[in-house]
């Protein structure tokens, strides 16, 4: 058999895996498939004849491609941080694979994004992929010992923002509803009574590039971007979690991905990339 024909049949046969790999560390399914074919190219770039495992190989490959493009947008999203504020308004993919039929779902897509880069791969990489931190080490350029102490850090920040036991999603849901009246009404007062006074406001390079801003802090900041808007906004479930929907034309544009503590509204999510919408399960919610 012809070595890149035998080559392309190894990679297809790991392309399932790979995808799921970098959807974890991404959370785009149109960056996870960039970063796939990323690794389908350096492969063929590569003298893989002494390689035992290409399939861990080629999972090396797509973490490092992955960690590269999260601090890539990191660092886009601090360079695009700028006096405006953000606008919170705003069928299956076919063929789509066990990547997307196994969602991890919004709220921990949510917080899997507050994490620093390097912890969301360790975390990735050995909560979810089972690699050990010899292998997870050389990946993030860190002793295994350290890779160890970010995922054990990444691990306890998503417990404790996505581990609520019996959560009332009737409570929520008139915290969403009081949010996004206020904001209709232009109370500023209203709206920071629902804010936790240090809500994160985020936004993805999607939302980012429709006029917004990437990241906001602390309660004021936030009231202030959603004071007279929200206009188009409803409260939905979103893969189970409480989170607001935004549709123009009857076609979802906008999903505001959303964290509660202590009753109020923690952080902000807002989600535009088309390929992450999709892959969500959303009902949206009549006031």
């Amino acid at each position: 058999m012809d070595e890149k024909k035998f080559l392309a049949e190894r990679f297809e046969a790991n392309r399932a895996h790979l995808r799921a790999v970098a959807y974890r560390m991404l959370g785009s399914a149109a960056e996870a498939d960039d970063a796939v074919q990323e690794a389908w190219l350096r492969l063929a770039r590569s003298d893989t004849s002494e390689v035992d495992n290409l399939g861990g190989w080629l999972t090396t490959v797509v973490a490092r491609v992955s960690l590269d493009m999260l601090r890539s947008r990191k660092s886009r999203r601090e360079e695009t941080i700028d006096a405006h504020t953000p606008e919170p308004v705003a069928a299956d993919e076919p063929g789509r694979d066990m990547m997307m039929a196994e969602s991890i779902g919004l709220a921990l897509l949510v917080v899997l994004d507050t994490l620093a880069p390097q912890e969301r791969v360790a975390f990735v990489l050995h909560d979810m992929f089972d690699l050990p931190f010899e292998e997870i080490a050389p990946i993030v350029g860190r002793s295994a010992a350290t890779a160890r102490q970010l995922a054990s850090r990444a691990r306890r920040r998503v417990q404790g923002k996505t581990e609520v036991a019996n959560p009332d999603l009737e409570k929520q849901r008139r915290v969403v509803e009081a949010f996004l009246a206020a904001a209709r009404a232009g109370d500023f007062e209203a709206l920071l009574a629902e804010l936790d006074p240090d809500v994160v406001f985020r936004a993805d390079a999607t939302a980012a590039q429709m006029g917004g801003i990437a990241e906001l802090r602390g309660a004021a900041a936030v009231a202030q971007s959603f004071k007279g808007r929200a206009q188009a906004a409803k409260p939905a479930l979103v893969d189970g979690a409480l989170a607001v929907s935004v549709a123009f034309g009857g076609q979802l544009r906008i999903v505001l991905g959303l964290t509660f503590a202590n009753g109020k509204i923690a952080a902000i999510e807002a989600i535009a990339d088309p390929a992450r919408i999709a892959a969500f399960d959303v009902e949206v919610l009549d006031n």
